[in-house]
């Protein structure tokens, strides 16, 4: 009736377009992004990499999926359901913004340490002849890695493994000789001076050497980061983990010879369990003497010197870099890499209000190129709340957004949720269709993306 054709009203349709464009994921997540970034004058010298997974309900057997694309299988999935298989998703987020001009999907076992490289080799195609400054978090710090951003000289930042930092270096470091660093987090803007997180840098240098001998050493840049609310929240976990400890020591203690542990070797397991349970082995100390009815008693305590020295090392973390001293100082190096948190707010979006509702998948082929297309959404999205932002000037905040009208920084989520109250109102030969605006932030919204 209509000149449609009927394959294109069926339930296979999603299928068929995704096998269409699986074929081509590569070209499209090699140019969507480069086009945006010339469309809307994105700056992209600082560049911020992460990766985040997701998990999928489904056998999907190793040898019905194809390996031209990414294999959905087990991994280190980031909900933490180790009985799902995944498949995983690279993000590269411009600081300007918050823009993910850059999207991979990657196989579920792939390991996030060597996806780093080539991340960086899509992204100096992408930036072309301009320099970028590659943000990324600690799965970056191998020495493969760091080599190979040092040879294609791409200046990065990321924090460093807390394996390859001892202890005994903090402890020794003097927060009163470190630097202040000048910035606030947004979270705190409107507490009291007395109540926001507060930020002190030092700087050394950090040695990476190679698997082999004949391997260069590589010094680079090591700014020691010492973080108020950092060192307010280990404290907070080691307290609760102590206090929990503690009452099931104190249980212990007035259980032992009882019914459950009659010998020494039942309540000295038990004490075990409970130190490596509450993760309190390096500060419990515990010893168990018997009566000449060989029935067991348990005396235990903390060691205060164990606990002084964690202390000591609270709120410190490193951060490596490739940056020459004259181009940033350690303050810099810092506020540089505090806009991570962009990339991390983006896999929230693509979690949130991006997310599609459940849909069977047959093929890993069909899962890839779902997932591009959810991230050419993601960027479609962003750059609509980065046009909003741009277009209210340098305080980027209105009102009308919510109930009670207070002024707020407008996200993808509230322009969509407000303009997706539009309607249609159908009309006529004589009389065309309009849109009908029935509140007053709904016209702004529209005027702010320039949209008639």
């Amino acid at each position: 009736v209509f000149g449609i054709e009927p394959d294109l009203l069926n339930d296979d349709r999603l299928a068929r377009a995704l096998d269409a464009i699986a074929p081509e994921l590569d070209r499209i997540a090699g140019t969507v992004g480069a086009r945006a970034i010339t469309e809307f004058g994105i700056d992209v010298s600082r560049l911020h990499w992460d990766m985040t997974s997701m998990s999928v309900h489904g056998a999907y057997p190793i040898e019905d999926q194809d390996e031209q694309y990414p294999v959905i299988g087990y991994g280190h999935p980031k909900d933490r359901r180790v009985d799902l298989k995944q498949v995983q998703t690279g993000l590269a987020v411009s600081a300007d913004g918050g823009i993910p001009v850059h999207a991979r999907v990657l196989g579920g076992g792939t390991a996030e340490v060597s996806q780093v490289a080539g991340a960086m080799k899509d992204l100096q195609g992408m930036a072309g002849e301009q320099k970028f400054l590659m943000v990324a978090d600690s799965k970056l710090v191998s020495y493969a890695n760091v080599t190979a951003l040092l040879s294609a000289g791409v200046d990065f930042i990321a924090p460093v493994p807390a394996a390859q930092v001892k202890d005994e270096v903090y402890a020794a470091l003097d927060r009163a000789q470190a630097q202040a660093v000048d910035w606030i987090p947004e979270r705190d803007t409107g507490k009291p001076a007395g109540e926001r997180e507060t930020y002190r840098v030092l700087e050394d240098v950090h040695t990476l050497a190679g698997p082999r001998r004949r391997d260069p050493v590589h010094r680079v840049r090591r700014v020691l980061v010492h973080s108020t609310a950092v060192a307010a929240g280990q404290r907070r976990a080691r307290e609760k983990r102590l206090a929990r400890a503690r009452e099931e020591m104190d249980k212990l203690a007035s259980a032992a010879g009882g019914r459950h542990y009659k010998t020494r070797e039942k309540t000295a397991a038990r004490a075990q369990a409970i130190a490596t349970k509450r993760r309190v082995t390096a500060c419990l100390r515990w010893t168990i003497t018997t009566d000449e009815h060989d029935t067991p008693a348990l005396a235990w305590h903390f060691d205060q010197d164990v606990l002084n020295a964690e202390a000591a090392v609270d709120g410190w973390y490193a951060l490596l870099t490739s940056i020459p001293t004259d181009q940033a100082g350690p303050a810099q190096i810092l506020i540089h890499y505090k806009g991570q948190n962009t990339v991390e707010r983006r896999y929230h979006d693509f979690k949130g209000p991006l997310a599609v509702a459940p849909v069977f998948v047959q093929h890993n082929r069909r899962v890839a190129a779902l997932i591009q297309i959810i991230c050419l959404a993601l960027l479609v999205f962003c750059l609509i709340e980065r046009q909003v932002r741009r277009a209210l000037g340098p305080e980027q905040t209105m009102t009308g957004l919510y109930p009670d009208n207070r002024r707020v920084r407008p996200t993808g989520r509230m322009i969509f949720y407000h303009l997706s109250e539009l309607t249609l109102r159908i009309g006529n030969v004589t009389d065309p269709p309009t849109i009908q605006i029935t509140r007053g932030v709904q016209l702004h919204l529209l005027d702010l993306l320039d949209t008639d």
